[in-house]
Formats: structure tokens, C-alpha cells, sequence
């Protein structure tokens, strides 16, 4: 049976440039990169390689970035460093209903345990934002405003620079979860004008357990993690250097894949996979923004179809799609992503979420698009015989 793995934005494989890059830090360079001897000479000149790199992938400042243990991490830190830093002028927070857990979950406890106030921004049928409800949202007592750049279940691209520019305009700072955008679509932090952002390895052929927070020079920040003084005291713990120098090369091989068409490539295959599945499949809804979304990610809903079935059945084929976010895929409750589009109840359950990666091919495409079509009608059949 052959595997064809279409889930990317839950995570990727590591590469094997970069496996290679990582294994010198595990078998001779092992040292505590913060020791002064020689052991740890090289981690800490790895370190400040591989943050050159990461940096430069989103148009940074190498000293502003500072490494973390993944993306949830990176979020995490964003609006605890920021709400710590900027309690005594408010604590209300705005946000979308559309975020990552990451954001949503940290917002919820922040609410409970340090009575902050959020806002939740809405957005319309197709996932869009209305860039005057963020505008009457903003208050005096507003320091924060995250919304991430790329929505990972319905792909969604959002208008981040202008949103930056709202808040900025009231004097309040823009943070943006960069995760799912990161290798898919081209970041420069200056042009989105943005105040922190969070990105991670494992989105981009990187290894797991490692992520990245920037923070933009002079921005007051609290650390949430104490004790040591590593990252300039703004993330303390001893280095992860063969994760970090992983993500560093990833970095570096992602950027040469963005040059060399990687972007156009996966959105000629998502469209391609789009248009072999709706020749073949009637009633299909596509959910999201479909003139303004990641080049690899595509999101349908199959009128009569339970997704979880079809995404079992798949799995039988050997073929790896997913429901929705990997984070949230033990929960029984339907996307809270699509819940915020407005979809009808028929359309909720019925939601598959498609994401190419680097070397997806048309091979693949055309098989995941009949096997698709096949367990459809399969599903269809048993569901009009119940």
C-alpha cells in the first residue's frame, strides 16, 4: 500500500540535510552551550548561526528572536510577556475566535486568573476580518492585539499589516502567530509591522520541540520562563542546540525552496487537487477564503459525509489527510474555526483539510483525488441506506 501524507500543516518530516545538521550536536559537539570552556565553544557559535537563519527567513533582527520549545510556547510567552510588562495601563486583550488553542486557551486562563479582559473579533462566512470592528474594539485600556497571520485549518491569509497599523494608530501593540504561515508564504516582520510573532521548526521540515518568539527592539516584555539567563534573560533553560542548529537549516533550505518556486508549485497542486475532486464529487463547499489563502492548504465539506469517517476510510488507502487541527483532533466538539463562520450544521461534521507540502506531486494529487471521490460515494451510499 502506498502512503501519501497531505496533512503538513499539522507537521512535516525532518529533512535529511537536516538530520545531518543536528547529529554532530548529539555525537561530538554536545556541550552546554552556555559553558565558557572549549565543550561549549561550538553549540554557542551553532546557536548564533542558526538564529541568523531563522531570523532571516522573516526579516529580522537576529538579537530580537529568541528560541523557545515550539510555537504553543512562543504564544504563550507573547501575551503573558506583554500583559506583565503593560498591566498597570490595562489588561484587556483582543484576539480572534478563529486562533490557534494556543492563543485561545492562554486568553481563557489570563481572563480567570489575572481578570483580563478579551475581545473576541468575528469574522464573516468566508473567515474574513472586518477591519472597522477591530477599530471599535480597541480601548484606552487595550494593550494587545494578536491574530495569526495564516489560519491553519481553512488556510486563511489575514490582513495582518493593516490590522498592525489599527492598533499602532491607538498606541497598542500587534502580536501574530506566525506558525502555519511560516515556508508558505513570504514574511518580512517589517513590512507587516507587527510587534511580536511566533513561528516554529516542525511546520517547516524542522525538528519537533522547538519554535521561535520575535520581539521587536525596545518593546517592553516580561519573561515568563526564569532562571539562568540564557536568550538575554528573556527565555532561560539550558539550549536545545541540536533542535535550535535543526531549525536553522531547515530555515536555510526552506528559504532556497521559497526561490525556487516552492510557493507557486504547491498552489498549482492545491488547485489541481480542488478541481479533480469537484469533477468528481457533487455538493462540496469550499470553507475559507479561496482568493486569499496558503498556497498548500485546502479545506472541503462533502454534503452526507461524516469527515472522521471519510478521513478513517482514507487512512485505509494509506492516505493521511486530516479534520481539522492536530491539536484540537481529540476533541469531540465540531472546528471552532468553521463555528465561526456560520456554517450550517451539515457542513461542520463533513469537513476535510487537505495540506501539501514540498514533495507532494501530481501523482499524488490524482490518486487522493479518486480515492476521495470513491469513499464519498461510499459514505453517501451507506448513509442513504441507514
Amino acid at each position: 500500500m502506498t502512503s501519501i501524507y497531505m496533512d503538513h500543516n499539522a507537521t512535516t518530516s525532518v529533512r535529511a540535510e537536516v538530520m545531518r545538521a543536528m547529529w554532530r550536536y548529539y555525537e561530538t559537539e554536545w556541550g552546554n552551550a552556555s559553558s565558557i570552556h572549549w565543550a561549549g565553544r561550538a553549540p554557542a557559535a551553532a546557536i548564533d548561526d542558526a538564529r541568523d537563519a531563522v531570523a532571516g527567513l522573516i526579516g529580522a533582527r537576529p538579537r530580537d528572536l529568541f528560541f523557545t520549545s515550539g510555537g504553543t510556547e512562543a504564544d504563550n510567552t507573547a501575551l503573558h510577556g506583554i500583559l506583565w510588562a503593560h498591566r498597570d495601563k490595562g489588561r484587556h486583550i483582543i484576539t480572534s475566535g478563529i486562533e490557534h488553542k494556543a492563543i485561545l486557551d492562554m486568553v481563557k486562563y489570563l481572563e480567570k486568573a489575572h481578570d483580563c479582559e478579551v475581545t473576541l473579533l468575528g469574522v464573516d462566512s468566508f473567515g474574513r476580518h472586518d477591519l472597522d470592528e477591530l477599530r471599535d474594539a480597541i480601548r484606552e485600556d487595550t494593550i494587545l492585539v494578536s491574530v495569526m497571520l495564516a489560519n491553519n485549518e481553512i488556510g486563511n491569509l489575514n490582513p495582518v499589516a493593516e490590522m498592525a497599523e489599527i492598533a499602532h494608530e491607538r498606541g497598542v501593540l500587534f502580536h501574530t502567530d506566525a506558525v502555519n504561515a511560516l515556508g508558505k508564504h513570504r514574511i518580512d516582520v517589517k513590512s507587516l509591522g507587527v510587534d511580536l510573532m511566533s513561528i516554529s521548526s516542525h511546520k517547516i521540515y524542522g525538528p519537533k520541540g522547538v519554535g521561535a518568539l520575535w520581539v521587536k527592539r525596545k518593546t517592553p516584555f516580561q519573561p515568563m520562563i526564569l532562571g539562568g539567563g540564557q536568550e538575554r534573560g528573556r527565555r532561560c533553560g539550558t539550549y536545545n542546540t541540536a533542535g535550535i542548529v535543526g531549525f536553522g537549516e531547515a530555515a536555510r533550505r526552506i528559504a532556497e525552496d521559497m526561490e525556487n518556486g516552492l510557493i507557486e508549485r504547491m498552489a498549482e497542486l492545491r488547485d489541481l487537487l480542488e478541481l479533480r475532486i469537484r469533477s468528481q464529487v457533487p455538493d462540496v463547499e469550499t470553507n475559507g477564503d479561496a482568493e486569499g489563502r496558503l498556497p498548500n492548504t485546502l479545506n472541503l465539506s462533502f454534503d452526507g459525509v461524516d469527515g472522521e469517517a471519510l478521513v478513517l476510510n482514507l487512512d485505509l488507502r494509506g492516505i493521511a489527510i486530516s479534520t481539522g487541527s492536530a491539536c484540537t483532533s481529540g476533541s469531540l466538539d465540531p472546528s471552532h474555526v468553521l463555528v465561526a463562520l456560520g456554517k450550517d450544521a451539515k457542513w461542520l461534521d463533513a469537513a476535510i483539510r487537505f495540506s501539501i507540502g514540498r514533495a507532494t506531486t501530481e501523482d499524488e494529487v490524482e490518486t487522493v483525488a479518486k480515492a476521495v471521490a470513491e469513499e464519498v460515494r461510499r459514505l453517501r451510499m451507506v448513509a442513504e441506506s441507514a
